[in-house]
């Protein structure tokens, strides 16, 4: 089986209406890379690629056969205090603080303009979760 660079075996696709703003509003808020834009001939996003450290996000236009989905994705970063701030300045709604969670993560959450959950972990030690 081949895998494509920066792919895991699961990959979240969503499925947004104007795909390509909320593309740039994901980059901006979150810190993400665009790595791939295909447009089609209506100049819609057909497809586009977003990394996120080793890990991609792909995003659609939606459509009638193809809805806007709404899902949530786990982020994990280096400073949740910082990305949080990013993300909020950059339009997201903050719908829980950050904070020091049981588990092991420093985490708060945000929802993007298009109405998906982003849960923004920073995680604070090596240990597996239990």
């Amino acid at each position: 089986m081949h895998i494509p660079e920066g792919f895991a075996q699961v990959a979240p696709y969503i499925f947004a209406s104007e795909a390509g703003a909320y593309m740039d509003h994901l980059v901006a808020a979150l810190g993400g890379a665009e790595t791939d834009r295909t447009l089609r001939p209506d100049g819609k996003l057909a497809n586009g690629q977003i990394r996120f450290g080793g890990a991609s996000i792909m995003v659609s236009e939606a459509s009638d056969a193809f809805p806007p989905s709404q899902c949530a994705l786990y982020l994990y970063v280096e400073d949740a205090d910082a990305a949080m701030k990013q993300a909020a300045e950059n339009g997201m709604e903050k719908i829980m603080d950050v904070a020091d969670m049981s588990y092991g993560d420093r985490q708060g959450g945000v929802r993007d303009k298009a109405g998906n959950i982003w849960w923004i972990s920073q995680r604070l030690t090596d240990a597996p979760y239990a």
